[in-house]
């Protein structure tokens, strides 16, 4: 699959480049920045996720988030993804690390979800532009929210895996 979509991003690239130099020069140029801005905070994530990774053992990794862990590992998998802030490109490689790593699909679907959409660490500033209750508020049925999403992953990858 995934030389089918280098291939097809090859192709494109070629076509853009044949109908208009310097756009293309110009958007890779443009990509290439926003590479350089991407790297230091992916490379910290997945340096981070593969030191714990490496620190803890498979059977520790199970405890805690693996699909044997049950609604505990959702829960902790969710709090640590509210109280945590990585952009989503860092977020999705970190997930799949952590799943080959041993962790089950329902926790990491609390985690992505409450990473991507409870921010503990932001609160602060959403209170100030959206006032305290509808700041808690809509943490919160996020955070709800997330058990949901946790749970709709589990059923899925359990009918396709």
């Amino acid at each position: 699959m995934n030389i089918i979509l280098y291939g097809v991003t090859a192709l494109l690239l070629i076509l853009s480049f044949v109908k208009d130099r310097g756009k293309t020069k110009d958007a890779l140029k443009k990509a290439w920045k926003a590479f350089e801005n991407i790297l230091p905070q992916f490379l910290v994530v997945i340096v981070l996720v593969s030191l714990l990774l490496s620190l803890l053992d498979h059977h520790m990794i199970l405890k805690l988030i693996g699909s044997e862990s049950g609604w505990f590992g959702v829960l902790l998998a969710a709090i640590v993804g509210s109280v945590t802030m990585i952009p989503g490109f860092v977020a999705f490689p970190t997930a799949a690390i952590l799943v080959n790593g041993g962790a089950g699909y329902m926790q990491i679907g609390a985690f992505i979800s409450t990473l991507m959409m409870v921010g503990i660490v932001t609160l602060p500033v959403e209170m100030q532009y959206f006032g305290k209750k509808l700041a808690i508020y809509r943490n919160a049925l996020a955070f709800v929210f997330s058990f949901l999403v946790a749970f709709v992953i589990g059923q899925v990858m359990e009918v396709l895996v």
